[in-house]
């Protein structure tokens, strides 16, 4: 599909503007500058015509290294695409950064409209026509936030694209019902999430900085591996409550917890080099509540000594006893070092859960697992597999199973049909009299 730029300098209402295309709020908007930071990837259509468009953050020609990353993500958007909207400021006038911006596109040769943002009557129409100075065309007058000449700007903008080729005959012209699985990498700031995603993708999605709180969205990539396609979701830190959080960091939260509950697994990336922390904890709380199946990652591994690295091993064992089931990986997303471990244990999660057996094995594995060892509780009568992502199964019992026995029937199912790292929930129905 046609791949379509969003650019400006911060704050003139590009992710507004996309919002208003897609039809959906999707970016995140705030009137402060600076909130969008990483590249976003949206599916978008008009007058029957999709296409893809690409939120970008706001491009400075100076600032700090943040800004300048920023401003390097804007400049690949431009470049990989087929059609550019240059978003100014309507109230404001020509700037330096604008005219800066306009140089490079004229110097890039890609297709531009220059879009006027923030014209919200026809009195102000007449405010933007100095912008055809810049060099790039008549300008388009529009109001993102109240939709204002955004329908005369698409039609614009499709008219732009090639011809769409008609399908050959007999041939599939969609994708399945089922889509590749999601995978969420989630994390508290500054743990090396969104550097572990540029090295799995092999690309720089993600603006990557010191600075704790970088990834303000989900930034979503799909990948092929040698075990099939998977959409990888880099997503922002989670370092408090989403009732204590406020602005673009609680629109970044929700995003982020979105993205983990439906993705069919999480990857939890966390910093070795400080131990298991107390927002680790509460962040697996909450991998685990998603019910999906897990991957532990602990990131920076390659600047530990042999006794940092037993004594980190010992902290997840402790203090994530409750994900026992997810595998620990041991790598540094800075050098590589580990990395090509990840996707293989990603796939195996997946696969196990969404594992099935055969109901008469289940239950003669209950019936053994009760003979060896009998319940103090009720006594479980038949068995059964209801579900999938994750494994799940309904106990018939005669009366309430204790939790330590259901944890005793849990790793003998585990261990017979190698379920491996997903988890396993149990429903007990009590027989009634």
């Amino acid at each position: 599909m046609p791949l379509v730029a969003v650019v400006g300098r911060p704050n003139v209402g590009k992710s507004t503007l996309v919002n208003r295309i897609v039809g959906r709020r999707e970016a995140i908007v705030e009137e402060h500058p600076g909130v969008t930071r990483d590249r976003k990837f949206l599916a978008a259509e008009w007058s029957g015509r999709p296409f893809t468009i690409v939120d970008t953050g706001g491009w400075l020609t100076s600032g700090s290294s943040l800004d300048r990353q920023v401003s390097r993500q804007a400049e690949r958007a431009i470049r990989d695409s087929d059609a550019v909207l240059f978003v100014v400021d309507g109230t404001v006038g020509i700037t330096d950064d604008d005219a800066k911006v306009a140089a490079l596109l004229r110097r890039l040769g890609r297709p531009v409209l220059l879009v006027a943002n923030k014209v919200d009557s026809s009195n102000r129409e007449s405010d933007v026509w100095g912008f055809t100075r810049i060099g790039l065309g008549d300008p388009h007058p529009i109001s993102a936030l109240h939709g204002r000449g955004t329908g005369d700007l698409l039609d614009a903008l499709v008219s732009m694209f090639a011809p769409l080729e008609e399908p050959e005959s007999g041939g599939d012209t969609g994708d399945g019902p089922d889509g590749p699985p999601s995978v969420a990498i989630v994390g508290r700031p500054n743990v090396g999430k969104s550097t572990l995603f540029n090295r799995l993708i092999g690309d720089e999605r993600s603006v990557v900085h010191d600075l704790a709180g970088t990834t303000r969205d989900s930034v979503d990539t799909l990948i092929s591996t040698p075990d099939g396609d998977i959409l990888l979701v880099d997503t922002a830190g989670m370092r408090r409550r989403s009732k204590e959080a406020e602005g673009a960091e609680y629109y970044s939260m929700v995003r982020a917890l979105q993205s983990l509950d439906r993705a069919r697994c999480a990857v939890m990336v966390m910093d070795a080099s400080e131990g298991i922390t107390r927002q680790d904890q509460r962040l697996a709380e909450r991998v685990d509540a998603a019910g999906g199946p897990a991957v532990l990652v602990l990131n920076k591994w390659d600047v530990l000594d042999a006794e940092g690295r037993a004594a980190i091993r010992a902290e997840v064992a402790d203090r994530l006893a409750f994900l026992a089931y997810a595998p620990v990986l041991t790598l540094s997303a800075k050098t590589g070092l580990g990395v090509h471990k990840l996707l293989p244990a990603v796939h195996k999660a997946i696969e196990a859960s969404a594992k099935r057996v055969p109901t008469a094995e289940l239950n003669q594995v209950i019936a053994a697992a009760q003979a060896a060892h009998a319940s103090p509780g009720g006594r479980v009568l038949y068995a059964t597999q209801g579900t999938v992502d994750p494994p799940t199964f309904t106990l018939f019992a005669t009366k309430t199973i204790p939790g330590p026995y259901l944890r005793y029937l849990e790793r003998r199912l585990r261990d017979h049909f190698d379920f491996g790292p997903t988890p396993l929930v149990f429903r007990v129905r009590r027989r009634t009299s």
